[in-house]
């Protein structure tokens, strides 16, 4: 009896430890992927059945609730802009001079025929906010040694009940995300490379995510520079600015 009970106190000892080093794992990750503000320039590369097309942008964000878009090429996207403010979310439209709100079950469609959905793009929280962490394992990816976390949400307005994220044990960015609905279905998975240091942070300059309901190659999503902690007028994140 007494060996039974050593042996569970052990376990729960052990279990206590893993879900510490998770989280402190997930607030490290954070630090990298996460910041005050910043800007960068990307292309997102819309693998189709038969062919593909990219988009260039501009992006602005300040913490999680303030991000604005400029679409810079190519020509028919030119001048498409999108502004989020907390919770809301706009996209101005020059081809008809409007200024669109999207919201409730729209956010669930695709960013320009992309893998993405405005909920992905809306939701900007760091992990630790919105997750529950605790180590599944070890795995190697291209070459590096990564820790498996498994992730339960901790709030309800969330678009993945959980996930899975394999984090460089060095580095601590995310090389590969699954995520889950609540039935534990996966939706969409991405891998993530080039990790570079960029102001002192690790960061991942390549992105591709696959909608896994769907049946294209996936969107990749290539960020040309980023720079953190800028000053950011205010006046971008207006509605106005979407017409200017």
């Amino acid at each position: 009896m007494k060996k039974i009970f050593i042996t569970l106190m052990l376990a729960t000892v052990t279990l206590g430890l893993s879900a510490q080093d998770a989280k402190e794992i997930l607030e490290t990750v954070d630090k990298n992927i996460s910041s005050e503000n910043r800007i960068f320039v990307s292309d997102m590369i819309i693998h189709g059945r038969r062919s593909s097309r990219t988009i260039g942008s501009e992006t602005y964000s300040v913490g999680n609730k303030q991000s604005f878009t400029e679409y810079l090429s190519p020509a028919r996207e030119q001048g498409t802009k999108m502004l989020k403010l907390e919770d809301k979310l706009w996209i101005y439209s020059p081809s008809t001079d409007r200024i669109i709100q999207i919201s409730g079950h729209m956010l669930r469609q695709s960013v320009m025929g992309s893998d993405l959905s405005y909920e992905d793009m809306m939701d900007d929280r760091k992990l630790t906010e919105v997750y529950d962490a605790t180590i599944a394992g070890h795995e190697e990816i291209d070459g590096r040694d990564t820790y498996v976390l498994d992730l339960s949400a901790i709030v309800s307005d969330v678009a993945y009940h959980s996930q899975k994220i394999w984090v460089d044990s060095e580095r601590f960015v995310p090389l590969k995300q699954e995520m889950f609905a609540k039935s534990g279905q996966l939706l969409k998975r991405t891998t993530l490379s080039n990790v570079q240091n960029v102001q002192g942070r690790w960061f991942p300059m390549t992105m591709v995510y696959k909608d896994m309901l769907k049946n294209g190659k996936g969107t990749e999503f290539r960020i040309n520079s980023v720079k953190f902690d800028q000053d950011i007028p205010d006046y971008i994140f207006t509605k106005a600015a979407l017409k200017q």
